[in-house]
């Protein structure tokens, strides 16, 4: 499921909840966007957010590698190397 993010579009007639960026959990991707804030009201924009997604060396690999765990490199048929 994804996660949405939006904010008021006037810092000055919004709420506490609204004023900064919030994720909205409760929405599917077939359902509408949100246009009001679900606390008070105000009209709301939808944010463009990044998805977490890679397999850089600071992503996946690096926190494996710290928990103790092996990746190991196909070579060819049956035979394996040890990256970490």
């Amino acid at each position: 499921m994804p996660i949405y993010e939006y904010q008021a579009k006037d810092q000055s007639k919004c709420c506490v909840y609204c004023a900064k960026p919030f994720e909205w959990l409760h929405q599917t991707m077939t359902e509408p966007t949100l246009t009001v804030c679900p606390k008070c009201n105000a009209p709301l924009t939808r944010l463009l957010s990044v998805p977490s997604i890679g397999k850089s060396v600071t992503g996946l690999d690096h926190r494996a590698k710290n928990a103790g765990f092996h990746k190991l490199q196909r070579l060819g048929k049956g035979e394996y190397e040890k990256k970490y």
